[in-house]
């Protein structure tokens, strides 16, 4: 299986609306179960974050957690992880941890 990005602002809306939140001081997470046989992720951080040097750490830090994680490619699921303010001064491994709190509630990957 491969990982592929979700890039289009119907999927994000359908995923914000009809799919289950985790929320830690520093990352959100939006998830929701597909049909088909993919795991998808999208990243979000917004102008509140900071400016682009910050937004675009907080982008790699949350990249690299999921891929630290190694998250369960069998899955069928589509997640989408939201920065908060917080993310680009905390360390990576907080990053990391809060998200594989909201993958062990979501059974994508094992304890």
């Amino acid at each position: 299986m491969k990982i592929t990005t979700i890039t289009s602002n119907r999927d994000f809306q359908r995923i914000y609306r009809r799919g289950k939140s985790f929320v830690s001081p520093s990352l959100v997470t939006y998830a929701i179960k597909t049909k088909n046989n993919n795991l998808r992720i999208g990243i979000t951080t917004s102008k509140k974050v900071g400016k682009a040097v910050n937004r675009n750490r907080s982008r790699r830090l949350i990249r690299a957690a999921f891929y630290h994680v190694g998250a369960d490619q069998s899955a069928s699921y589509d997640l989408i992880f939201v920065a908060r303010t917080r993310t680009a001064y905390v360390k990576s491994y907080d990053v990391e941890r809060a998200m594989r709190e909201h993958l062990l509630q979501l059974g994508i990957i094992k304890s």
